[in-house]
């Protein structure tokens, strides 16, 4: 079994293939403001697509976007802002999330655009 910074690398690059072939432009991985993080940001159209990717290896206690609490939804818009004020990023922001089961069976992707919105107080 791989150890949790193996499966989270691995489930990135799953979401990476899996938002390119969807047509995505990725613009950045892993990018960091401070001590925050965003997985991937894409660009689909006029849309800055921040997402968040959760991997797990079962889904038996809860599904893998219900990690992405409220809190880390903060954190995740504070850290757009700082993109696109630090990018000069135009179009509008969208918060997406993917989730990638990896299970002995095969690999589930699950993509959840407009997953949350950035009025979070």
């Amino acid at each position: 079994m791989k150890d949790h910074i193996e499966l989270g690398k691995a489930g990135e690059e799953a979401a990476t293939n899996f938002l390119e072939e969807k047509g995505y432009r990725i613009l950045e991985r892993n990018w960091r403001f401070g001590r925050e993080e965003i997985d991937i940001i894409a660009r689909d159209g006029n849309f800055v697509v921040i997402v968040e990717v959760k991997t797990r290896t079962s889904n038996v206690f809860s599904e893998p976007e219900a990690a992405v609490t409220k809190s880390k939804q903060r954190i995740l818009i504070r850290a757009a802002n700082a993109f696109v004020n630090y990018r000069r990023q135009g179009g509008e922001v969208r918060f997406d999330i993917v989730t990638i089961l990896i299970r002995p069976e095969g690999t589930t992707i699950n993509h959840i655009a407009d997953a949350f919105y950035a009025t979070l107080r």
